[in-house]
């Protein structure tokens, strides 16, 4: 075994890793950052390498290497295993990091952020709960910091007023409940419009008001907010960038056009 910061990643190391890069901004992937030295001393490493890791795996993330920024270039085949179970299974590899880690000893709030609604936990255990929140917590965070915490369509960057807003609705397709590409960073304003038909996002990424918004036109703020956004650009995230055809989906089966 060599020093610590040289011996081989194993798988679970990995998909902690992945987790945490699935949660930081890429300009916070350095070795300073508070989560990336907490991830460090949970795996006895030095923040230097978990930052290095980090930044190998974003050279497998295509929204990086389209923005022109490369990571470091040096991912190793259990990275790109890690990258490409995740990107098959969000829930799955979700919980499979939240067991890894909890093993370890790290413990996160079970709490749900402010603005943020219960998906519906009747009838469950306390423990279902806890993983249910924690699994709402992931895609939260890796939703708003894809976005750098700011609503898509206004700017809005206060993440009291921040919504992990699912495309293709919770409800309705289990499989991507925690796929950050199924999310869109909005206020929650936006995200009530949104979930309610009342905008959408078409695949090319604008934002398209619905007709029924036009009985807004006396409300100023309202019509500013909403009917205004009509026909502008949302904010493409630094990665995860939503996939075009759930995008579709809500345009289709959820906006009323």
């Amino acid at each position: 075994m060599s020093v610590a910061g040289r011996r081989l990643w194993t798988r679970d190391e990995l998909i902690a890793a992945f987790r945490l890069y699935c949660l930081l901004p890429f300009g916070r992937l350095h070795k300073g950052t508070a989560e990336i030295i907490d991830l460090a001393s949970l795996l006895g490493r030095t923040p230097s390498s978990v930052a290095m890791k980090l930044v190998n795996l974003a050279s497998l993330d295509p929204a990086i290497r389209e923005s022109g920024r490369k990571g470091l270039g040096n991912a190793s085949d259990g990275d790109r295993e890690v990258w490409q179970a995740f990107h098959a299974d969000w829930q799955g590899m979700a919980e499979e990091s939240t067991r890894v880690l909890q093993s370890l000893g790290w413990k996160e709030s079970d709490s749900v952020a402010p603005g943020e609604p219960e998906m519906g936990y009747e009838g469950e255990t306390r423990e279902a709960v806890v993983l249910a929140r924690l699994r709402q917590s992931f895609f939260r965070r890796s939703v708003l910091s894809s976005y750098r915490g700011r609503c898509c369509m206004t700017g809005l960057g206060d993440a009291t007023f921040l919504v992990a807003s699912h495309i293709i609705p919770w409800a309705q397709d289990a499989s991507n409940r925690l796929n950050p590409r199924n999310g869109l960073c909005l206020s929650a304003l936006h995200d009530r419009a949104y979930d309610r038909g009342l905008l959408t996002v078409l695949p090319d990424y604008t934002i398209k008001a619905s007709p029924r918004l036009r009985a807004l036109r006396g409300n100023r703020l309202a019509a500013d907010w909403l009917l205004g956004l009509d026909g502008c650009r949302i904010q493409i995230p630094e990665r995860f960038v939503p996939e075009p055809s759930f995008l579709a989906f809500h345009a289709h089966e959820i906006f009323q056009g």
